[in-house]
């Protein structure tokens, strides 16, 4: 990841690599759960939703198995501090992409309240927020796997863009009304969709935050990115 190392084990070398090639398939994973969600809602279709729902255990046992080889190699090694960052970071992302996957999931499970209706114009920006959503996970990956701050400064910025359209998703909601209780029930799946896609551009941000770090030695968490 373009940081000088204080050793030469070969063997260490191919634990770490390792275990970011384990970090980027759970990434892989847990994208591709985000992408099969919104079409389970966009298209109403419920083998999409039950696929997320069924696929939600391989991202656990990726969580349990990564945390078990940066256990493993804390114990084996006496990592530097660049070493010991990376590891760090590793434990960060893989609790972020467990909770992404976990995101995918409940917003599949609203498949169910959503199918009953039709499509509104709402759809369009929920699929423009689920977009966004996966470019910012994407780009935040990039930004780890190349070592590259200022890509990850670009995802914290650009989660404004992703707080802004929830909040339209949102107003969306609200100017529809609610004369009958299927109203509420179709109301409040979708607010629940948009939110969940939020906290997706969260846990995005925070894998950018600790990327900053990792990087640049310096916590930008609950500061932003710097000023330029």
């Amino acid at each position: 990841m373009g940081v000088e190392r204080g050793h030469t084990s070969r063997e260490f070398e191919r634990e770490l690599k390792s275990l970011r090639e384990r970090l980027l398939a759970m990434a892989g994973r847990a994208e591709r759960q985000i992408e099969r969600a919104i079409e389970a809602v966009i298209k109403r279709n419920e083998f999409f939703a039950g696929q997320v729902i069924a696929d939600d255990a391989r991202i656990d046992q990726d969580e349990v198995e990564i945390d078990e080889l940066v256990a493993l190699i804390l114990a084996r090694r006496q990592p530097v501090a660049s070493d010991l960052r990376f590891l760090m970071l590793a434990l960060k992302i893989v609790t972020d992409l467990e909770r992404i996957g976990d995101l995918a999931v409940n917003i599949a499970k609203r498949e169910k309240d959503l199918s009953r209706f039709d499509p509104l114009p709402t759809y369009d920006r929920i699929e423009l927020l689920a977009e966004k959503v996966r470019n910012a996970l994407r780009a935040a990956l990039d930004a780890f796997v190349n070592g590259d701050a200022d890509k990850a400064e670009q995802v914290i910025k650009g989660d404004r863009e992703i707080d802004t359209l929830n909040m339209h998703v949102i107003a969306d909601v609200i100017s529809m009304g609610a004369e009958k209780p299927q109203d509420i029930i179709r109301s409040l799946a979708l607010s629940s969709v948009s939110r969940y896609l939020e906290r997706i551009g969260d846990h995005s941000t925070n894998i950018a935050e600790m990327v900053i770090y990792f990087v640049r030695g310096r916590d930008v968490r609950h500061k932003g990115p710097a000023v330029t």
